[in-house]
């Protein structure tokens, strides 16, 4: 499996860059909308040195910093300087294999318990985040992208926190979780809160039904739901050197629905068939349902079998797909609807609607003409029914990545903005910047941002509008 990824890097934009620079004035093709002032910041893996047998999922994290104002462009990308990245900068060449893996020749005391910070980036109470679910958040400063520290919100949290972390759009709180919080591939989760001030008002723990890597979860208005899907962990495995984590359809699939303001000892567990979900769109109440909008696998992919067999590469791909959950105790069991069979991820909302029913959505689509698995091509814009109302494709052999709402202004209607994508020009092995009006995204972008090097593909961004 890791020669697949890694064969697969050679031909497409996973390879990493070897380099950080800072492009003050970056060419603009079309008219970049005069409303769009702030920064958008993106994260992803980006190796510093080649490990062997290392999972891409693990790379060092790069932050790519894209700031707009008043028609103007400038760009900058650093490493996350983490402890691991500065004893391996050091040693001039890496010294761990993943999931804390020492390679040979790595001193007792390296370690890299502090993570790679290489999955999300996120601004909340007045702190610029980067992500990585194993681990603690790390601050980032917003202009430099210097390295700040770890952020345990003052010794109120501890153990990993998500990447995938939920903001309520009216109360300013943002809502995290995090797994392995009884140790490394332990079933415990833990949850809390951090109020719009960056204070946490809340951090409690329970144990799911088995250890599974949870990527995302779900938050409604009322409720939080915590899927445990079958991507398993266990130690036993990995001290046979079998993989830490593994596909097992047959554990079946879980998702815990919990009162936002109930403890533990109020999960109820839904069941479904086995899938995989790394991504939710977004999830609302409607009377004694839940719905919830995501991103399904029916096989994991990236992830072998627990002897080491591939998955099925025709179910390892994600569809937009419905979750339903009736609340009423009728039945433990949840639905599952597909809602278009396009290769799709990395969903995105007007984050204004967060937990609550949207009217929009979009997400990174594959072009469904192309024989290359996985290479996200284009955006497909949906309603709140999964409904398309757009569609566009980039030329054959471009790929792009997680496009990110941006409203036109405060009390603009839902979905009335743009959309952010970093673009690879495969001809051209370099990258733009395309910004889509949200609303019209067959039309193609209104601007591009042209960079004279590749952003690597990555996992998520978000926008920071300037103060």
């Amino acid at each position: 499996m890791l020669d697949q990824v890694n064969a697969e890097a050679a031909r497409t934009n996973l390879a990493p860059i070897p380099m950080e620079c800072d492009a003050p004035f970056l060419k603009v093709t079309g008219e970049l909308p005069r409303e769009l002032n702030g920064t958008l910041y993106r994260n992803g893996p980006n190796p510093q040195f080649d490990a062997p047998g290392a999972h891409w999922f693990v790379g060092d994290g790069m932050l790519h910093a894209f700031h707009l104002e008043n028609g103007r462009a400038s760009y900058r990308n650093r490493w996350v300087r983490t402890p691991k990245w500065l004893a391996e900068h050091d040693a001039g060449r890496a010294l761990f294999g993943g999931f804390g893996r020492k390679l040979p020749g790595a001193s007792a005391g390296t370690t890299d318990d502090g993570g790679v910070a290489n999955t999300n980036i996120i601004f909340h109470g007045g702190k610029l985040l980067a992500l990585e679910e194993g681990h603690l958040p790390t601050e980032i400063e917003p202009g430099t992208l210097d390295r700040l520290g770890y952020c345990d919100f003052n010794g109120a949290i501890k153990g990993p926190f998500t990447a995938h972390p939920k903001i309520d759009p009216v109360t300013g709180e943002m809502v995290f979780f995090g797994y392995n919080a009884g140790g490394p591939l332990s079933p415990a989760l833990s949850f809390g809160s951090v109020n719009a001030s960056g204070v946490v008002t809340r951090f409690d723990r329970f144990d799911a039904p088995y250890a599974s890597m949870v990527h995302d979860f779900i938050v409604t208005e009322n409720h939080l739901l915590f899927p445990i899907l079958p991507i398993t962990g266990s130690m036993e495995r990995a001290m046979r050197g079998k993989p830490p984590y593994a596909w097992e359809p047959e554990k079946g699939a879980y998702v815990g629905v919990m009162k936002r303001n109930g403890t533990p000892a109020d999960l109820v567990w839904f069941r479904a068939e086995s899938c995989y979900v790394f991504h939710v769109m977004n999830a609302w109440e409607e009377g004694n349902r839940i719905i919830a909008d995501v991103m399904q696998f029916e096989e994991a992919p990236l992830f072998p079998h627990p002897d080491g067999s591939k998955t099925d590469p025709q179910k390892s791909r994600a569809r937009y797909c419905r979750w339903t959950f009736d609340l009423s105790g009728n039945t433990d069991r949840f639905t599952q609807t597909y809602l278009d069979d396009l290769t799709g991820e990395f969903p995105r909302i007007d984050d204004r609607r967060a937990g609550r029913a949207n009217s929009h959505g979009w997400y990174a689509c594959a072009n469904p003409d192309l024989p290359m698995f996985g290479a996200l091509a284009g955006i497909v814009h949906v309603d709140g029914k999964g409904k398309r109302l757009g569609h566009y494709l980039l030329p054959a052999g471009d790929t792009i990545s997680e496009p990110v709402f941006v409203e036109r202004g405060a009390d603009a209607a839902e979905g009335d903005g743009w959309l952010l994508s970093a673009v690879w020009r495969a001809r051209e092995n370099r990258s733009d910047l395309a910004v889509f009006n949200a609303q019209d995204v067959e039309a193609g972008p209104v601007a591009l941002v042209h960079l004279g090097h590749r952003v690597p593909d990555g996992f998520h961004g978000n926008w920071v509008g300037a103060a």
